[in-house]
């Protein structure tokens, strides 16, 4: 297994919670947009730096990443126009939304510990 299998999981974990609470808007993995792959890229880098943080720390750099590329707070998410409805504080998040940080991070450190030694 290596990095970008974990972000691969995380994806399609998110993808199945996502249609679990209604929200058929995430496509799969093999489907999604490149900066998608990359955000789950990201966020299992951020993970790896950070694995004792809480799961407020994962939504904290992944808003930090949308912002610092031009996202802004809008009421539907819409990649076209950069603009995401959980651009707001982990603590602001409605529950459904806040379980997809926790899911990221719970898969990240189920899986890291298979990750093989890339060097």
């Amino acid at each position: 297994m290596q990095i970008i299998d974990i972000a691969k999981v995380c994806h399609e974990a998110n993808k199945a919670l996502c249609e679990a609470i209604g929200d058929f808007s995430q496509e799969a993995w093999n489907d999604a947009k490149k900066w998608q792959r990359d955000s789950a890229k990201k966020g299992v880098a951020c993970f790896m730096a950070n694995p004792e943080a809480p799961d407020s720390a994962q939504h904290d750099a992944w808003m930090k990443d949308k912002i610092d590329n031009g996202w802004l707070l809008g009421v539907k998410k819409n990649a076209i126009a950069k603009r995401h409805p959980c651009l707001v504080p982990f603590d602001k998040l409605p529950p459904e939304q806040q379980a997809k940080d926790v899911l990221f991070r719970a898969v990240c450190k189920t899986l890291l510990p298979l990750v093989k030694d890339e060097s």
